[in-house]
């Protein structure tokens, strides 16, 4: 985005920092439920795509058949205890790796579920 479009922006809301903040809180603490790890330098879009990816990534678990109240972490664990399929779990986060880095790994276990409910049962 242009600094002229934020200023724009900003001049129009006074409060769209905050509003901003608010929402980054909310995304992040969905991800940190869902078995993110945050570094706490993810930009407001590197958190909006992240929730896309792990609500893509969840969708597809759905769709091959996995149960997310199983395959999802529960309180106190950041992966989940006993999943249907190692397969149904989000990828964890590499300490030193990017959000980029972690979309497209996200992404390719999104793409790898997919493809397994379109393979033929033997």
């Amino acid at each position: 985005m242009t600094q002229d479009f934020e200023s724009f922006q900003s001049a129009r809301n006074p409060h769209r920092d905050e509003e901003q903040a608010h929402a980054a809180e909310l995304i992040a603490a969905r991800l940190e439920r869902a078995g993110v790890s945050l570094h706490g330098n993810e930009s407001g879009d590197d958190l909006a795509d992240l929730l896309d990816a792990v609500e893509q990534f969840e969708a597809a678990v759905e769709g091959a058949g996995g149960d997310l109240m199983v395959d999802e972490p529960t309180r106190g664990h950041r992966r989940a205890v006993q999943p249907d399929n190692a397969a149904f779990t989000l990828p964890d986060r590499a300490e030193r790796e990017s959000a980029r880095e972690y979309l497209a790994r996200i992404g390719r276990a999104t793409l790898g579920l997919r493809a397994m409910v379109r393979r033929p049962v033997s």
